[in-house]
């Protein structure tokens, strides 16, 4: 039989991969040239935190 663990060992567990990859997502921006009106995208790795910052730069 398996060892049942705690809702309170889950949420310890889930404090100590704060530092983890899952507080980041990748974003893609679509950016236009200006001279050939061509668009590219500019694909980034960002904290979650940090999503909007990244869109209202231009």
């Amino acid at each position: 039989m398996a060892k049942k663990v705690s809702k309170n060992a889950r949420v310890a567990q889930r404090a100590a991969n704060a530092g983890s990859g899952k507080d980041h997502v990748r974003v893609v921006k679509s950016v236009k040239d200006p001279n050939t009106g061509k668009y590219s995208y500019k694909e980034v790795i960002v904290h979650k935190d940090q999503v909007e910052d990244f869109f209202k730069n231009k």
